[in-house]
């Protein structure tokens, strides 16, 4: 399924399925649904060919067109749907009166299935002809379709945007503003409170900026802060995410309480009282937001600093001086391309294209997200069709402001995109701004909503994974990762391209956006897709009261919701996500007729207040992610046992014990719990699909730990364990020698024992993927961190080992990609060793041996912390003083240390 073909991608397979001598159909009926699946197949194809053409570009009849088939396939696919789901009755007990009562309704209720999808089908066919011949008439099929649609995907981009050190173009207004905030001409000026906006058009980088300045001074004071605003408004939140950067515990106190705007304000003032403070109010668009806010930033003589970013001059005004940041001229523009194209600084190897390079960073304006978005486009197309990118980008003749260009650029990279990538990309428009999205949630909602097919060998998670990546590689989602580890979590859309994203989206009719003050129109009421943010969701919503029938996909972030639809109304529902949410005084949500939910491929609660799911959820026969993460569910029913394809299950942290039934669902791929019971471990061991398993909890005993090894070894597809029991402690020699080993395609490594020599199985030949691991020996030898240093793709090290002193780490090649490097030891760092090592942990028990000069070898050092667990504060101040000496002194790079 995707944006341009509707549901045709997994209509067509499901006809076929219809035509399976099981399902009996009629021999009329099997002719009509022969004719429709080879009139979908026609009409995917005339799709995909007035796809591959910007929208504004095609005929008005040719989009009614489109439009109209897109729609025909989603009732096509419901109808299917809803046959499928009546048929496949579950299986009845045969053995007893009552059981063969239930089998002869389920025949009577199949008979009548297939006497109802024999009249639809026959409505069906008939509107499939009617829309066949207006294409003929419309010559759908001459569209212009001959464009390069797709662009190998480049995996430069997180190098090109690592640090401050990859960026263009900051240097000089980044110092000007640091000039202008810092310089005083006498003590007054020194303590007061100084106010400054940057302000600029969309895409300058006037955020990009602020951070530049903000971790350059930020050091210098007390508390700071930067926040985001957006141009729908949530003032609370803000002020709340400024009470977290400044005091976290604080925070946590106010998430107990419920706290209004004043109350919040006063709380900030009262935090920053006394201390000198740097605060950045970032993307502010209305001047009454930037007032209730500053009403908590008070000029307390202390020398603190406020900056905001805007695109409203206006705004800028009202903020203090206002800083206007200009476009890059033309050598940076040109700079900056070429670094995107990653031919280097100075070094143009398109000289025949010098002109038409030249006619393009002309179009872009010098706006850096232009030229990105561009070279992007261009980095791997051959230089001939350079020209074609050029006239697509579509300008005009220079009357458009520079702000519609950008657009325009961002729309010509959009269509470059393959089908399945748009429809994820534009899937993003459920979220709204400044939003970290999950990367996780977000590739499961993919799954479910049909966008992911199965490809032989490869799971549809990591398929998504894929795709993720892909729109990373192109510019059009910014990943988050955490820092040193290279671990991508999630991502986050720039406010352009979200822009462009909801301005298609609605275009395409494929998500209805309902925002805090946004009122449902009549095209709307037909949505697919409803996806609403900020909303106080009452009585008399209008959204309680329209039709949900056609409904596939129903979103709720951050609202409150007093009252909502009834659950009973969606007949086709895939996706249910409530994910922030709160309720009325603070109850919880009920689940009431969800098990008439017979589509529904997804249920999430992701942080909402979620005691219980009825018993009737193991009618769910399709659903394939169960997310209750950070709810307060306390236990399953025993009917989710039925959910045979359940592909991702998440429990919370107030779970408390997966009953023996874990092993029926045979389709899991991942599963993460805090709580596990004695039969778990041997069940586990049935869940052959499984990729990933993550396990935190606070006991278990050694025959259930020896089990659920064994368990692991026979689940030959994992790639990620991450099995951690607090207060638990495994010998791990009876591990040590197996005859078999773990998944050849393990990514991450957590257990929880305690080797008392590294293990043989424990090597790169048996896990060449390995990317993190965390490992405990008794004793570490110089084999041993051989052995460790020769895994060629390892980032991420815990080396925990009841040694003081370990051996030296060499060079030679060793760790060749390690970024962080974590040890419970003190260990020396040889010339080469750990070549790429950004972050350093020790964590000791014992007195430190103060010497850290070998540090000095590590050329990328940009961390080191230091965990004192039994120490004194005098051994505490000689460690940061022997930090001192060896970073400050020693260290080219002059690493961030500290010390607990």
């Amino acid at each position: 399924m995707d944006a341009a073909t509707g549901a045709m991608g997994s209509l067509i397979p499901k006809l076929v399925e219809l035509l399976k001598e099981e399902y009996r159909i009629q021999t009329r009926v099997k002719k009509d649904v022969e004719f429709l699946q080879r009139e979908m197949k026609s009409m995917e194809a005339a799709l995909r060919k007035v796809a591959i053409v910007p929208r504004d570009q095609l005929d008005e009849q040719v989009k009614i067109w489109a439009n109209d088939v897109r729609e025909l396939s989603y009732e096509m696919e419901d109808l299917v749907d809803s046959f499928l789901v009546r048929v496949e009755s579950p299986a009845a007990d045969q053995d007893t009166f009552k059981g063969l009562m239930k089998k002869m309704a389920n025949l009577l209720k199949k008979g009548k299935a297939r006497h109802q999808i024999a009249d639809a089908v026959k409505q069906i066919k008939e509107q499939v002809q009617e829309v066949a011949s207006r294409r003929d008439r419309y010559k759908v099929d001459n569209v212009a379709a001959n464009q390069e649609t797709t662009s190998a995907v480049d995996p430069r981009m997180l190098a090109l945007f690592k640090d401050q050190r990859d960026l263009v173009g900051i240097e000089g207004p980044r110092d000007d503003l640091i000039k202008r905030l810092t310089d005083g001409d006498d003590v007054v000026s020194e303590q007061r409170l100084k106010i400054l906006s940057i302000c600029g058009f969309g895409g300058l980088g006037k955020t990009t900026l602020a951070k530049a300045v903000y971790d350059v001074l930020r050091p210098q004071f007390h508390s700071g802060a930067f926040v985001s605003v957006g141009r729908a408004p949530n003032v609370k939140k803000v002020l709340k995410e400024i009470i977290y950067e400044i005091d976290m515990n604080e925070y946590a106190a106010i998430q107990a309480a419920t706290l209004d705007e004043t109350q919040l304000i006063k709380q900030i003032s009262r935090l920053l009282q006394k201390k000198r403070y740097f605060i950045v109010i970032d993307d502010i668009w209305d001047i009454r937001s930037w007032e209730i806010i500053t009403c908590a930033l008070k000029n307390n003589c202390c020398g603190s600093i406020i900056i905001a970013t805007t695109r409203i001059s206006e705004v800028a005004s009202t903020a203090g001086y206002a800083y206007k940041l200009e476009p890059l001229g033309f050598n940076r523009s040109k700079e900056l391309f070429y670094k995107r194209l990653s031919i280097g600084k100075g070094k143009n190897t398109y000289a025949q294209s010098i002109e038409l390079s030249e006619k393009i960073l002309h179009k872009c304006g010098g706006v850096p997200l232009a030229i990105i978005t561009v070279a992007s486009l261009l980095a791997d197309k051959p230089r001939e069709a350079w020209s074609e990118v050029y006239n697509s980008i579509g300008f005009g003749d220079g009357d458009n402001i520079q702000a519609d260009n950008t657009r325009k650029i961002l729309l010509c990279s959009y269509y470059d995109l393959p089908c399945h990538l748009r429809t994820c990309l534009l899937y993003l428009s459920i979220y709204p701004e400044d939003h970290e999205i999950s990367k996780y949630l977000l590739i499961w909602k993919w799954v479910a909503e049909g966008f992911i097919h199965d490809k032989q060998g490869v799971g549809l998670y990591e398929t998504g994974e894929r795709y993720f990546n892909e729109l990373v590689n192109r510019n059009m989602i910014q990943p988050t990762e955490v820092e040193h580890q290279g671990i991508v979590t999630g991502c986050c859309v720039h406010d352009l391209v979200l822009d462009m994203i909801y301005a298609v989206s609605k275009e395409e009719n494929f998500v209805t956006l309902l925002g805090s003050n946004e009122s449902l129109k009549p095209p709307q009421i037909n949505a697919r897709r409803i996806a609403i943010q900020y909303r106080a969701v009452e009585h008399d919503d209008p959204l309680i009261s329209i039709p949900m029938h056609q409904v596939r996909s129903f979103s709720t972030i951050c609202c409150r919701i007093i009252a909502m639809p009834s659950l009973s109304r969606f007949q086709v529902l895939r996706v249910l996500a409530i994910e922030g949410c709160t309720f009325r005084e603070d109850s919880s949500f009920h689940l009431e007729h969800l098990g008439s939910l017979l589509q529904l491929r997804y249920l999430g609660g992701l942080s909402s207040h979620i005691t219980e799911l009825p018993k009737d959820i193991g009618k769910l026969r399709f659903l394939q992610i169960l997310d209750l993460w950070e709810t307060s569910i306390q236990e399953l029913p025993r009917s989710v046992g039925l959910l045979s394809r359940l592909k991702c299950l998440r429990l919370g942290k107030d779970f408390e014990g997966l009953e023996d039934w874990i092993g029926n669902l045979t389709s899991l791929e991942h599963l993460w719990l805090y709580s596990i019971i004695p039969t778990f471990a041997k069940e586990i061991g049935k869940l052959t699909e499984l990729r990933e398993l993550k396990i935190e909890c606070t006991e278990a005993s050694d025959e259930n730990f020896i089990d659920l090894m064994v368990s692991l070894g026979n689940l030959q597809k994992l790639q990620v364990i991450q099995v951690t029991m607090f207060w638990c402690d495994f010998p791990g020699n009876s591990c040590e020698d197996w005859g078999y080993v773990l998944s050849r395609s393990l990514r991450d490594l957590h257990l929880p024992v305690k080797f008392s020599r590294l293990p043989e199985w424990m090597n790169p030949s048996h896990f060449p993927h390995l990317v993190h691991l965390f490992v405990e020996v008794e004793t570490v030898q110089a084999q041993d961190l051989e052995i460790l240093g020769r895994f060629q793709e390892l980032i991420t090290l815990y080396l925990h080992t009841d040694d003081c002193t370990i051996p030296d780490f060499v060079g030679g090649g060793a760790f060749p990609k390690l970024r962080h490097f974590t040890c419970t030891a003190k260990p020396r760092f040889l010339v080469g060793a750990m070549p790429c090592l950004e972050y350093l942990e020790y964590v000791v028990w014992e007195r430190l041996d103060r010497d850290f000069d070998s540090i000095k070898n590590l050329p990328c050092l940009e961390k080191i912390n230091v965990s004192l667990e039994y120490a004194t504060a005098r051994d505490e101040q000689e460690v940061r003083v022997a930090l001192v000496d060896a970073l400050m002194m020693a260290h080219p790079n002059n690493p961030a240390f500290y010390t607990n």
